[in-house]
């Protein structure tokens, strides 16, 4: 029998990090997953048909017949006020870009979850972080944010995934998990979260009273819709969208600190590449060189004020990434000139090793 449709709590697991994100999103209540199945993210749909959650919370499952189709499935849901998500790597989720449009300019929550791998183009199924612009910098038309989430362990990839659905429902909007292909395919332990029953349809009129469940006496009908004909009607809404995302900047950045403290060099990565770099600043400090790491685990809103913090202190950054240099642009933004800031990647899935990221440290700011 599986485990997994007992309701023990505190079940620790050892499993990837895809597989994680499926058991986490039937735990905390989602409704629907609408999802194509794309390498290195296909296990999230494989194991949410494995645990066949119909048949013990009622979720509903369902491979549509393309990226394209399947936002817009969850944007159907998201109007109903579901709890519905989708899942996807690089090219996917280049599909799902006017969805993700439509869905912030109709103001609907949902979690999509980007395991990302190597481009342009079909690219390669190895792992990459090249997707940082298209998130962060709003990959769909328009002036909008997603808030971007990105796990660096398998236990953040289940955790994120509660997450998500919070920040989906309390600012309208849709949330993105940015996965690498490595924590998606890893294999560590997690502690999965404990069960919260889906919402019933009551709570769900009373959680999302914008929700088009069938008009009641006691007001107007609700709709759904991201077309606004008058241009003042327009600004209106984009006047609202950057009201709340200055809110999400002010309440919500998450960074970790490794060893900042006394350090004279920050390195600044994300994902599995904090991981590596966490290791450098242990090869580092044994050659005598006082490295600390900033990890930033929401790519929006960004750690502005941290960097800036540290940018009184210390001698210089590196931003440490799996693509041509992305980030590192926000990185410079956010010191403003006061210390160097340089770059160090490798690109189409080729994964950086901890001792290239200290000969990069060495070479282009110890000196």
């Amino acid at each position: 029998m599986n485990t997994d449709k007992k309701q023990n709590t505190e079940e620790v697991k050892l499993m990837k990090g895809n597989e994680a994100i499926a058991h986490a999103a039937i735990r905390c209540g989602c409704d629907g997953y609408f999802g194509y199945p794309i390498t290195p993210q296909s296990e999230i749909m494989e194991t949410l048909m494995d645990l066949e959650p119909w048949n013990t919370t009622g979720m509903v499952v369902l491979q549509a017949e393309s990226e394209t189709a399947s936002i817009n499935m969850v944007y159907g849901a998201a109007g109903c006020g579901k709890k519905s998500m989708t899942s996807s790597s690089s090219p996917g989720v280049s599909l799902m870009q006017e969805g993700i449009s439509y869905m912030v300019g109709a103001e609907l929550p949902c979690v999509i979850v980007n395991v990302m791998r190597g481009g342009p183009g079909l690219g390669t199924i190895q792992p990459s972080q090249a997707d940082y612009f298209q998130t962060v910098k709003g990959g769909g038309h328009g002036d909008y944010k997603l808030i971007a989430l990105a796990p660096a362990s398998v236990q953040e990839m289940a955790d994120h995934t509660v997450m998500a659905f919070d920040y989906a429902f309390k600012y309208r909007t849709p949330v993105m998990i940015l996965a690498d292909g490595i924590i998606g395919q890893m294999m560590e332990k997690v502690v999965l979260p404990p069960y919260t029953p889906r919402w019933t349809e009551d709570e769900i009129r009373q959680n999302t009273p914008w929700a088009t469940l069938g008009k009641t006496k006691d007001r107007k009908p609700n709709v759904i819709n991201s077309l606004r004909l008058q241009a003042s009607d327009m600004e209106e809404l984009n006047l609202l969208l950057q009201s709340r995302y200055r809110e999400i900047e002010e309440k919500e950045v998450l960074f970790e600190e490794f060893d900042c403290e006394d350090a004279d060099y920050i390195i600044v990565a994300f994902g599995i590449s904090a991981r590596i770099c966490q290791k450098a600043v242990e090869i580092a400090r044994q050659k005598g060189i006082k490295a600390g790491m900033l990890r930033p685990i929401t790519l929006y809103p960004f750690h502005t004020e941290a960097l800036k913090k540290y940018a009184e202190k210390v001698k210089g950054m590196l931003s440490v990434e799996m693509s041509a240099g992305q980030m590192v642009e926000d990185v410079r933004l956010a010191v403003n000139g006061k210390v160097p800031v340089e770059f160090y990647g490798r690109m189409g899935g080729i994964v950086p090793s901890p001792e290239e990221v200290v000969a990069a440290l060495e070479s282009k700011l110890v000196k």
